[in-house]
């Protein structure tokens, strides 16, 4: 009586060369979905947290009362609070020293926005680099051990005097297995990436223009 094959017998009889790509395989996309995860939750907190301060920032209230609540928690800033702070905390400052002139004082705190501004694109960025890689190379990783277990099968058959196709087929379907769990690595990753990289793209471009409006209402506030 015989037993069909199943994908963990692939995997257990494959060459110790293939289960290595395998194994590397296996951990990249485990740490991808982890990444993909992790950028999930923190890019859709990063752009509630948006929405709430402009909610915030353009209520009307007084900037100073907006500056001493984020004053309170200056180490957990992130975002367009991180923004508004340095670029107020720089602002207030220079106006404070009071031998500084107007265009001294704007242009201070245009860049401490700005550094800020690198940071928080730092953090939002963060990760997608590793998404890319994995999807990327995670193909030719898995093409590589492919090609390696069919050389190891036919290199083994070199040695039968009469090879059929029942003594083919094993060796060449595990190989193909770490084939298919590079794609299976890759395709997740390459999604998210894509995703992720449009989502940073517009929070980004939300943080440049609150930055550019701010600075215009702290250049007419000096003048």
């Amino acid at each position: 009586m015989t037993h069909d094959p199943t994908l963990w017998s692939f995997i257990a009889n494959a060459g110790t060369v293939v289960k290595i790509v395998m194994l590397l395989l296996f951990a990249a996309s485990l740490w991808s979905w982890t990444l993909i995860f992790q950028r999930f939750f923190f890019l859709k907190d990063a752009g509630l947290a948006v929405k709430k301060f402009e909610k915030k920032f353009w209520s009307g209230d007084d900037l100073n009362k907006l500056y001493n609540e984020l004053h309170a928690r200056q180490e957990l800033l992130h975002g367009l609070e991180h923004v508004f702070y340095a670029g107020f905390s720089e602002y207030f400052r220079l106006k404070k020293s009071g031998n500084a002139k107007a265009e001294d004082i704007t242009e201070g705190a245009e860049r401490a926005m700005k550094i800020a501004l690198a940071r928080e694109n730092v953090l939002l960025e963060q990760h997608l680099s590793f998404l890319a890689t994995v999807g990327s190379t995670s193909p030719y990783v898995g093409l590589f051990g492919t090609v390696w277990g069919i050389m190891t099968s036919f290199r083994a058959l070199s040695a039968v005097q009469q090879a059929t196709m029942a003594m083919v087929a094993p060796g060449i379907s595990e190989a193909l297995i770490a084939t298919a769990m590079g794609l299976f690595a890759a395709i997740p990753a390459v999604i998210a990436y894509n995703r992720y990289a449009s989502e940073v793209d517009q929070l980004a471009n939300l943080y440049d223009t609150f930055r550019e409006e701010f600075s215009s209402i702290l250049h007419r506030q000096v003048l």
